[in-house]
């Protein structure tokens, strides 16, 4: 499917603000930007660096008053996520090294703490795909999605102490418990087409097998038609938006729709 999406953020400051947005999504394996705009009002210097997880930042400094941003994108997109029943879990010896700080504990998952637990909920399944889509599994049942039942503070253990969140504290807590047991795990946040009501969205990945499985716990069953924004250990490496100074964000919207019909024909 071939998307477009937007996100429009109004921001009010009462003295100069750093920042630093992470708004422009990466072609990839997954997904394939073919169009991209990126906005903002009044126009300030707008700086560009990639990040240690491989996300295009943009570094600004808000002035005084009134500051707009908006994003619009047309991205390819896979209308399913891939699945491996059979792709095996790596031996932690084997894994690449650049990929060893998705096993330790981070800020909001404690998986140092969650050992036992996620033990349980695999029992002795064999070490495959099929243990991260039961943590997954075990995630969708035993939590219920609840807006506002949650804050930018709240941790995997918090959420699992609470069995309520968002799809951010779904993701922490699917994060956590693939790493207790030795399996390499990242949040990811973007778009979700048909996401109800829309915004933003938060999910998970886990590493089997050679390579990146998406999972998304707030669902049924993950699908896809999804853009990627960025990556990271949890939600404090994705923030879309890190603020240093005083300010107050007046308007946020976000819009994913399909493409026109003749522009996916023409494809």
């Amino acid at each position: 499917m071939i998307l477009d999406a937007t996100c429009q953020l109004e921001y009010q400051t009462t003295e100069e603000v750093p920042t630093i947005f992470m708004l422009r999504p990466r072609s990839g394996w997954a997904q394939w930007i073919m169009r991209e705009e990126f906005s903002i009002s009044p126009q300030v210097p707008v700086i560009e660096f990639t990040d240690v997880y491989g996300n295009l930042c943009q570094r600004v400094v808000m002035p005084i008053g009134h500051f707009h941003l908006s994003v619009r994108y047309r991205a390819l997109v896979s209308d399913f996520v891939d699945e491996d029943a059979h792709a095996p879990i790596m031996l932690v010896q084997n894994l690449p090294t650049d990929l060893l700080h998705y096993l330790l504990p981070s800020r909001y998952c404690q998986s140092d703490e969650l050992t036992s637990l996620a033990r349980s909920i695999v029992g002795d399944a064999w070490p495959d795909y099929q243990q991260v889509a039961m943590l997954r599994a075990w995630v969708r049942q035993n939590l219920t999605y609840e807006s506002g039942s949650s804050n930018s503070f709240t941790t995997a253990l918090e959420t699992l102490n609470t069995r309520r969140g968002v799809c951010r504290d779904f993701a922490h807590l699917g994060i956590a418990l693939c790493r207790a047991i030795s399996i390499p795990a990242r949040m990811v946040v973007g778009f979700l087409h048909e996401l109800n009501p829309m915004d933003l969205h938060a999910w998970f990945e886990a590493y089997i097998g050679g390579r990146w499985f998406t999972f998304d716990a707030t669902e049924q069953v993950t699908r896809g038609n999804r853009i990627v924004l960025a990556y990271g250990r949890d939600a404090a490496d994705v923030a879309l938006a890190t603020m240093f100074g005083n300010f107050t964000l007046q308007n946020m919207q976000v819009s994913v729709t399909q493409a026109p019909q003749e522009v996916g024909s023409a494809s």
